[in-house]
């Protein structure tokens, strides 16, 4: 496995997959306590560094669990955990949410279930809807410098209010964001309208979650298996596989396996390495197995390199359209209102 910084506000070095621990825990559709125990040490042997958890995964059984598992290694890892919501089942304003007090008192709960004094990467979950960021970087700032957190970094926040809080932690002096968190894969490419440009414009590091959309892009609802996307259809009253473009985008990645001889998740997992290494910021993946065998499969991945056309088909059946004001700006400079682009070297780093 290799190696890079997350963003370029940090020199913390992450892994190229991240271990995602939502199934680590005792609950039947769970890992397990002896399955959590072997992905983790399948993850770790093959280099594996960096680590997702989140305060309500599997009602917080998954911080303990992995509290157990990072024993006095805890310094060789990479942490990120995340704050917000609440498994409990009488819910009280003051438990949850982004606000200073939460975020504390959230921390201080997911250092106990860790077993550590202190938590790489902290990020609210989700936008409380309330609460303002300056106050999510005044905590930040304060358990920075407590040593509780080395870093912060949002997850599932709209562009414009990351874009206003880095360039706020600029001006302020304060400790920049680091990083985000949002959905990508070759099913979910929304983020590409505005989550990533701007990313890679503030160079934030960027961890993607559901990189197989759920399942979807293993194959296995066609083989009737049940997973994340069964569970949603029958809550929701909704059936097949999300439309038609979606169900287009998994045929292209089935023919293009049995092309090349491997299954739909390495090339899968492919694309998204083939993409990542395209950007101008770095952008991990977070693998989340729920068995050793899950987890070796998305291992495999990591020796698998597409034809360069085949990330042609693959990129033009899962495309989404921008929309305005990009589609707009794109024909405009087609047409020559910025003089003849030819002349020009692609800027390093987006404009911004």
């Amino acid at each position: 496995m290799r190696y890079q910084t997350f963003g370029r506000h940090s020199g913390l070095r992450v892994s190229e997959y991240v271990l995602g621990t939502a199934n680590f825990g005792s609950a039947p559709a769970a890992a397990g306590l002896e399955g959590s125990r072997a992905i983790f040490e399948s993850f770790v042997g093959a280099g594996g560094t960096t680590i997702d958890v989140s305060n309500i995964y599997q009602d917080g059984e998954a911080e303990t669990v992995l509290g157990d598992l990072l024993g006095r290694e805890r310094d060789d890892y990479v942490v990120i955990t995340k704050y917000t919501g609440s498994r409990s089942a009488q819910v009280r304003p003051g438990t949850t949410g982004n606000s200073r007090k939460t975020m504390i008192r959230s921390l201080e709960e997911s250092l106990r279930r860790l077993r550590t004094d202190y938590v790489d990467v902290f990020m609210p979950h989700f936008p409380d809807g309330v609460t303002p960021l300056p106050e999510i970087l005044a905590g930040f700032e304060d358990l920075i410098r407590a040593g509780k957190i080395r870093y912060g970094g949002v997850s599932n926040f709209p562009a414009w209010r990351v874009a206003g809080a880095a360039v706020r932690s600029e001006l302020s002096g304060h400790r920049p964001l680091v990083g985000i968190q949002t959905e990508y894969s070759l099913a979910e490419r929304s983020a590409e309208r505005e989550l990533l440009p701007m990313a890679q414009a503030h160079g934030l590091g960027v961890v993607l979650y559901s990189p197989l959309a759920g399942g979807l892009l293993t194959g296995k609802y066609r083989h009737g298996e049940q997973g994340r996307l069964s569970a949603r259809a029958a809550a929701d009253g909704t059936a097949g596989e999300g439309g038609e473009q979606r169900t287009a985008v998994l045929d292209a990645v089935l023919a293009v396996a049995d092309e090349i001889g491997t299954g739909p998740v390495q090339v899968a997992l492919a694309w998204l390495r083939q993409r990542a290494a395209r950007a101008q910021t770095s952008m991990i993946p977070i693998v989340g197995p729920r068995t050793p065998a899950h987890l070796a499969g998305y291992l495999d991945a990591l020796n698998v390199e597409l034809d360069a056309h085949h990330y042609q088909l693959l990129d033009e059946v899962s495309a989404i359209r921008l929309g305005a004001p990009h589609e707009d700006v794109a024909g405009a400079l087609a047409h020559g209102v910025d003089g003849d682009r030819s002349l020009l070297d692609d800027p390093l780093i987006p404009v911004i």
